[in-house]
């Protein structure tokens, strides 16, 4: 039996997970939560799960949390940062699958390597700010790290052990977005809902912004660099909008290996919580034959630069996939708002690193990447305030 705990359970991720425990009740059981400040949704889990420990964001949360699931049965609760460490080192757990969105979890679940526990990795940004110090982390622990994300969960499956010197070029698959066939005078005029609209994925909206302005599969990019250890010269991207293919291997002989299956999240949380082992799948089989064509062709810097600017971030090293992860996430919060335009959200990243050398040291501890990503957040909100955003 193993024993998992969630951050962000309440988030889709999260409830994909559960949905993956109950497939699974003989081989997974749920020792603690944490989510957000959606209190019902997450009385709902402590009602089903029953976990010894259950988080959430604030002390509002909390108590309505615990007006809604009354007397249990030995549940403890806390909230804030205290609770997401806590839920992170749960004593019980063998497991952590870090499911929330944005860096509040980044303190937990470096907690949890130090901790000895496995991590399965939703979360994209934890590792794009201190992919430096969670790698060593991990290599000093001797933790495993497992992608949970579909792209590099499908690497993970397609390398199988391979050491990198086998290997030409990491391939990430990105489905274009909403807006793949835009112009660039229509996404000056695409607005937030244009944007929710994924094509072949359901994902939070954030995530799914990302995705439209294909940040999403730069913050890939550098998530890829330190989780297999390729360089940036070795990591490409290819749009492809059936989102069947999830990423590709290509070996030294020229041989390509590629990972296929429907798009449900579930799957490749399945991989990380069985592995080394493969369950039975909860899915129904990928049918080949209905597919009919898969499409790819290379994606358009100039029209969706967020990816040139991840790269540039990733060889620039530094602050930069800081900064370049804390301006996104400002800019991506001020589009949703309706503050800006859709091409404002690179505009902002783009003026943030450019003042970025200036402003920030190298990151050597985790107080140096806080520092780097408020300094980078106060900016990209000035800059914001007097940015066109026509």
């Amino acid at each position: 039996m193993k024993r998992i705990a969630i951050l962000g359970s309440t988030g889709s991720i999260g409830r994909s997970a559960l949905s993956v425990v109950d497939a699974h009740p003989g081989r997974l059981r749920v020792v603690a939560l944490a989510g957000g400040e959606n209190a019902a949704l997450l009385a709902e889990q402590v009602r089903k799960y029953r976990p010894s420990l259950v988080t959430v964001a604030n002390q509002p949360a909390l108590d309505e949390l615990k007006r809604r699931v009354g007397p249990n049965g030995g549940t403890s609760f806390l909230a804030g940062a205290e609770g997401l460490h806590a839920v992170a080192t749960h004593y019980e757990a063998h497991i952590v699958l870090c499911a929330s969105s944005g860096t509040a979890a980044l303190e937990a679940v470096l907690a949890a390597i130090d901790a000895g526990k496995t991590i399965a990795l939703a979360n994209k940004e934890v590792l794009v700010m201190a992919g430096a110090l969670m790698v060593e982390a991990a290599r000093k622990h001797r933790v495993a790290i497992l992608p949970v994300d579909s792209e590099h969960n499908a690497i993970h499956q397609c390398l199988h052990g391979r050491s990198l010197d086998e290997v030409r070029r990491l391939i990430l698959t990105a489905s274009g977005g909403p807006f793949r066939s835009l112009d660039r005078a229509a996404l000056e005029r695409v607005t937030p809902d244009d944007a929710l609209r994924h094509p072949t994925w359901q994902m939070g909206r954030k995530i799914t912004i990302d995705s439209a302005t294909l940040m999403n599969k730069g913050l890939e990019v550098i998530e890829a660099h330190w989780l297999f250890g390729a360089s940036p010269g070795r990591i490409d991207v290819v749009i492809h909008p059936q989102s069947i293919v999830h990423s590709l291997v290509e070996l030294r002989d020229g041989s390509i290996i590629a990972q296929l299956g429907v798009t449900d999240m579930r799957l490749p949380i399945q991989y990380a919580f069985a592995y080394p082992e493969r369950w039975d799948g909860m899915l129904a089989p990928l049918d080949l034959a209905a597919l009919r064509t898969l499409e790819f062709e290379p994606p358009d810097d100039a029209r969706f630069p967020c990816l040139r600017l991840a790269y540039a971030a990733l060889e620039r090293g530094g602050a930069w996939p800081i900064v370049l992860n804390a301006a996104n996430e400002v800019a991506v919060e001020a589009f949703l708002a309706g503050r800006i335009a859709f091409p404002a959200i690179p505009r902002t990243i783009e003026t943030a690193l450019s003042a970025a050398d200036a402003a920030t040291s190298v990151p050597r501890t985790l107080e140096d990447v806080r520092a780097a990503d408020t300094w980078a957040r106060a900016f990209s909100i000035e800059t914001l305030s007097t940015l066109r955003s026509s």
